[in-house]
């Protein structure tokens, strides 16, 4: 029996995506796992994965257009089987044919399948990637950047497939003065429109704070064995490590000798944990994602810095995938780089907690009754009540503090 594909919420808290690029074809057979599209949000660029075996016999969407999370996106059945009735998709964007013949609005489903039949039968010649209205073929991300750094859309010659308009295409092109100036008030201020990234942002934190119960724990790590084992260590290692290599090496320890505080909250149950799991907060352009780095326990602390150099790269390229977005109990966010001391984090659900780590720096300390200098870090837990109770967390939180002291601990 056929079945209809549906645009996948690829990102929390996502209300609608683009098919950036088709992976597969119309015809081919699907099993389970292989990649079907990049898809692109706001946010990033993931990559979908086919959850249904079958041949692929209709792509409902074309390449650039932008359509709601849950809508229809494509059909997979057996080979030669009938195509059932695919409702519509209700995309945000008008699909080109209905906008090139306003008098055939009432017709939703070929509006749809003209769309993709125009990204597969348009010609080669680049400028022609636009329906009768001139609207280009591009997706939200890129509209979005385009506008965010000035560049006319129209002026670009597109690399895509049918010559649409990629990410890679507006990083070649010069910057220009913005197409659209923020507002500017006579009161003295200027307002800045939301983007569909702010918006998400400022959901999803929303609801976090409103439905989670918050609670934290500071604590000063003392870090100056640390310090010299990472200079030591970067004296001849091929991969240069970070402070915060450290800190999830040691964070991922402290869950192996607290393994009840690795776990989540759900309707019925708590689930709990055995791998160590945790999302790795990255820095973007206009806003924040937080790829989810597996098995953190299981790494070498080169290992993590690899991988999490390699996640923060493809966050910053709009490359992840979606498997990497997902999952996950713990996350880390560090803004020690930027001279915070100190700061406490908002828990991104369904995880139950969060490391906020501030800058090392040298300040007055006491050992064995006389006054000193040493290095010293301060975290602070965010930590879901629902799922740790204050002791539990105090419990992990010394075990990182150990971890982090004595971080010879951590290569044993």
């Amino acid at each position: 029996m056929a079945t209809i594909i549906r645009m996948p919420e690829v990102l929390a808290g996502s209300e609608e995506a683009a098919i950036q690029t088709w992976l597969v074809s119309e015809g081919q057979q699907i099993t389970l796992g292989i990649p079907l599209a990049e898809v692109e949000t706001e946010k990033a660029t993931v990559e979908y994965a086919a959850e249904n075996e079958g041949t692929l016999l209709k792509l409902l969407v074309a390449e650039g257009v932008s359509v709601r999370v849950g809508d229809p996106i494509a059909i997979v059945g057996a080979r030669g089987e009938a195509l059932p009735d695919a409702p519509a998709a209700a995309s945000p964007a008008a699909a080109p044919a209905a906008a090139a013949a306003p008098a055939a609005a009432a017709e939703p489903a070929p509006a749809i399948e003209s769309g993709v039949a125009a990204a597969s039968a348009a010609p080669d010649d680049q400028n022609s990637r636009a329906d009768a209205t001139g609207r280009r073929f591009v997706s939200p991300l890129v509209r979005r950047l385009a506008k965010e750094r000035g560049i006319e859309l129209g002026a670009l010659n597109g690399t895509g497939p049918g010559g649409r308009v990629v990410r890679a295409d507006l990083d070649r092109a010069p910057a220009a003065a913005p197409v659209e100036a923020p507002v500017a008030a006579a009161e003295g201020f200027t307002d800045i429109p939301h983007t569909g990234m702010r918006r998400a942002i400022a959901r999803r934190l929303t609801e976090s704070k409103s439905t989670v119960p918050h609670f934290y724990l500071v604590a000063d790590c003392r870090v100056d064995e640390l310090v010299a084992l990472r200079k030591a260590a970067n004296e001849t290692a091929s991969v240069k490590l970070s402070l915060n290599d450290f800190v999830l090496k040691a964070a991922a320890a402290a869950f192996v000798d607290v393994p009840e505080a690795n776990a989540t909250w759900g309707e019925t149950a708590v689930r709990r944990y055995s791998t160590v799991d945790m999302s790795v907060a990255v820095a973007i352009e206009g806003g924040l994602v937080t790829p989810v780095l597996r098995s953190v326990e299981k790494q070498s602390l080169t290992e993590i810095a690899r991988n999490v150099a390699d996640l923060a790269e493809r966050s910053r390229a709009g490359r992840l995938k979606q498997h990497e977005l997902e999952g996950g109990s713990f996350a880390v966010s560090n803004l020690g780089m930027y001279g915070v001391t100190e700061f406490s984090a908002i828990i991104n659900p369904p995880q139950s907690a969060i490391l906020a780590v501030g800058l090392a720096r040298q300040v007055p300390v006491v050992d064995d009754g006389a006054l000193a200098v040493g290095t010293v870090m301060t975290v602070t837990l965010s930590a879901d009540h629902r799922v740790l109770d204050g002791a539990l967390a105090a419990q992990w939180l010394a075990a990182f503090v150990r971890r982090i002291e004595h971080p010879v601990s951590m290569l044993v």
